[in-house]
């Protein structure tokens, strides 16, 4: 076996692990509305490259600790994704009305409920990461360290950030560096949590978690990259959406400011410099990490 089949392997099985227990995530045992749990699971089981999740997985396991132990942070990351991608889909901020193929949350279910279950999920994400505690006996040290670095990473001053400064982007982002900072806090910020959650559940030692923070920035920057290009030059019927929508919707990316041969070339030297900060910090097992780097830089869809 070849190691681009066996990363693809790999993630596979990451993604089928994380699907499985995404399922059971919400206890039926909970007097939940049943609309309201519908509509959160509709979205939470609508697919997905589940990257930030096994990102939590492979850093765990990249410092020889569990996976399994760090499942319910990886749980947790997808939940937080998930509620982005519902909120960012309603009519007063993308209005989009479908999402990997399918009608999106506010359509089947509305706007109001839309809202719920986006606020829902939020919520649910720190239950998920607190039961790293009481069912893997993790210190609760590190998942007093994991919560605070979620709130920050995912909230204002991380995602939600991004997100804002996207919406404001669209009166016209006219720098580079505008447009870095949209794509470092809107999409590497819940990846460096990722990495970093499964580093910390396996007991990374500062160093360690300094260089999967690096890494995280780094791959999280070129993947933004990476679907600016894609948007420009990929296969449709790999990508499942539209080619070209952000020229439609005159959106400014990275090949816009740099052009397209620059672009690829920035996604090469970020994966690189991933990499290579992965390799200065000595883990025990780097080589999904690595591969993970690669694989993400060379993808198609």
């Amino acid at each position: 076996m070849n190691e681009s089949s066996g990363i693809r392997d790999y993630i596979r099985d990451m993604a089928s692990l994380i699907e499985r227990e995404l399922q059971q995530s919400i206890p039926s045992s909970w007097a939940i509305p049943a609309p309201l749990r519908e509509s959160m699971m509709y979205s939470l089981m609508a697919g997905g490259k589940r990257l930030r999740p096994i990102l939590v997985l492979a850093a765990a396991e990249a410092l020889g600790g569990s996976p399994e132990a760090a499942v319910p942070a990886a749980l947790a990351v997808e939940m937080i994704h998930t509620y982005s991608l519902i909120h960012d889909d309603l009519p007063a901020m993308d209005n989009d009305d479908f999402r990997r193929g399918k009608p999106t949350n506010h359509k089947v279910y509305g706007e109001a409920m839309a809202i719920l279950a986006g606020d829902a999920l939020l919520t649910h994400a720190f239950f998920s990461v607190v039961q790293s505690a009481k069912k893997h006996n993790i210190p609760t040290d590190r998942v007093i360290d994991i919560v605070e670095e979620l709130t920050r990473l995912s909230g204002a001053p991380g995602m939600v950030g991004g997100q804002a400064a996207d919406m404001l982007g669209e009166q016209g982002v006219t720098k580079l560096e505008e447009l870095e900072y949209i794509h470092l806090h809107k999409t590497s910020d819940l990846i460096v949590f990722s990495l970093k959650a499964g580093g910390r559940i396996a007991g990374a030692t500062e160093a360690q978690l300094a260089a999967l923070d690096r890494f995280g920035t780094c791959i999280g920057l070129a993947f933004q990259i990476q679907d600016d290009v894609l948007d420009l030059i990929g296969d449709e019927s790999k990508l499942g959406k539209p080619v070209q929508s952000d020229v439609k919707q005159q959106k400014v990316t990275y090949p816009y400011f740099i052009g397209i041969e620059a672009s690829i070339a920035k996604v090469g030297e970020l994966t690189r410099e991933a990499k290579q900060a992965i390799l200065a910090a000595h883990f025990p097992r780097p080589e999904r990490l690595l591969e993970l780097a690669d694989y993400l830089m060379k993808r198609d869809h």
